[in-house]
């Protein structure tokens, strides 16, 4: 390109990087669950209206901007349909998006903070909110239930990853700090009969988890227990999880999880990390834009393995190995 020409294939894909319409348009269609009402077929907008209870003239020039894009496709005027894009909005397909696009005014809201976070290098949350995403989560049930749900299509990909990486038959018990709702340790314990689990989080994510473990069939070889892992975690256990824990906080209060973990283990145990590293390089790596979110939301961060081997180093581990799975790398530690 010479100097004073334009490269408009650079200006057009600069421009629908930039837009957050579509994203956010996106999700207020995925939350009204409009792809649902169209799994049998074409309908209305009327219909469809009617159906989410949403405004139909709204709605229309909602589906005809994303029907522009490929996402849904207006049939004939006024009549949408499945696209193969919007098709991946149905709750009912195996690996939907649908719950992983929830609209959340607070993050939002926190998004509109970054200018805050780059100028101060302080997390915007907190700053938009006056509470730590993890207070604001614990304070709202409804909301934390959204946030659980918009981890599970992430979480199913991760399992299959880490099934085929590890061998967790032969572990005696595992104990998933920081599990969430349990989907993870769930499939984890139905691929291996043989294996115990122990799902430990905060009291009101817990609560969540019992449809999860019946679903799975392994309620009865999974032990339930809410706590905070800074003030410590079940202990004498084979196996203890982290899994897209470490990067959610700063160096010293991973370090303190880390040694909360390893109090807990005894001789022989092991510790598995599990969660994106920092490379270099300027291939697509979703991990890099993971690490924009934790600098907006949690003031974490993605580390390199050098940079986790130090914090590691700190509580009294040591990383045994490095283990590669199609998603990213367990790390799997011992005490020294």
């Amino acid at each position: 390109m010479t100097e004073g020409t334009i490269d408009v294939d650079s200006l057009r894909r600069l421009a629908e990087l930039a837009d957050y319409t579509v994203p956010t348009t996106i999700r207020a269609l995925a939350e009204l669950r409009v792809a649902d009402r169209l799994a049998d077929g074409d309908r209305t907008v009327e219909e469809l209206a009617e159906a989410v209870g949403a405004h139909a003239p709204s709605l229309l020039r909602a589906m005809r901007g994303l029907a522009a894009l490929g996402v849904f496709t207006e049939v004939a005027p006024g009549r949408f349909a499945n696209s193969d894009m919007s098709d991946l909005m149905r709750a009912d397909r195996p690996h939907s998006l649908q719950g992983c696009l929830p609209l959340m005014q607070a993050d939002l809201q926190a998004w509109a903070a970054l200018d805050h976070t780059l100028a101060t290098g302080e997390p915007a949350f907190p700053r938009v909110h006056g509470e730590t995403y993890y207070e604001y989560l614990a304070r709202r049930p409804a909301e934390s239930a959204r946030f659980d749900a918009s981890q599970q299509g992430a979480t199913q990909l991760e399992l299959r990853a880490a099934l085929r990486g590890y061998d967790w038959g032969a572990l005696g018990t595992l104990v998933d700090v920081g599990g969430g709702n349990g989907t993870f340790l769930a499939g984890v314990l139905q691929r291996h009969p043989g294996l115990r689990g122990v799902l430990f989080d905060l009291p009101f994510v817990v609560e969540l988890s019992e449809p999860v473990l019946a679903e799975h069939g392994v309620a009865d070889r999974c032990e339930v227990v809410g706590g905070s892992f800074f003030d410590g975690v079940p202990a004498g256990h084979d196996a203890y999880l982290l899994k897209r824990t470490l990067y959610n906080w700063d160096a010293e209060s991973a370090v303190r999880i880390l040694r909360s973990v390893r109090q807990a283990m005894r001789p022989g145990s092991r510790l598995l990390i599990f969660e994106p590293t920092s490379r270099p390089g300027d291939r697509f790596d979703v991990a890099r834009l993971t690490d924009v979110i934790m600098l907006v939301f949690t003031g974490g961060a993605l580390r390199t393995i050098e940079q986790l081997e130090a914090l590691l180093d700190e509580a009294d581990l040591r990383l045994l190995r490095l283990v590669p799975t199609p998603m990213f790398p367990i790390l799997e530690i011992d005490g020294k």
